[in-house]
């Protein structure tokens, strides 16, 4: 914006104040553009595939080894090297196309078809 208003300014003002209008603009503007580039660097990629990796889920579909976890409010189908029941926490480890690589995450808790943990569940007494 600032290089457009001193090319007005090379017709508007007199005679050298024009150019050395405009090469002044041209050089902030060149400024700012390395300016934006450096300090945008220091911010992670938060989104597409290189965002998903190493972020948590849940497991909403039995994954063994192909099942559906929910991250981030979305659904998506999951790939396990490993078993991994309905509930527990899992972590991207990488993005294969629409479908997540994902491990166990540790410190998960299973829950049963209705959504509770398995020490919640009520226990049937059998009568002897």
């Amino acid at each position: 914006m600032l290089l457009a208003l001193a090319i007005v300014g090379l017709f508007v003002l007199p005679d050298p104040w024009g150019v050395i209008a405009v090469f002044a603009a041209a050089v902030i503007e060149v400024g700012e553009v390395f300016f934006w580039i450096r300090f945008l660097r220091r911010y992670p990629v938060t989104t597409g595939a290189e965002g998903l990796v190493g972020e948590r889920g849940e497991v909403i579909v039995r994954c063994a080894p192909l099942g559906r976890v929910r991250l981030r409010g979305e659904i998506w189908n999951a790939r396990s090297e490993e078993p991994l029941e309905l509930g527990e926490e899992v972590r991207v480890e990488a993005v294969d196309g629409l479908t997540l690589v994902v491990a166990r995450a540790g410190n998960a808790t299973p829950r049963t078809a209705l959504g509770a943990t398995p020490s919640s569940a009520p226990t049937q007494l059998r009568a002897e």
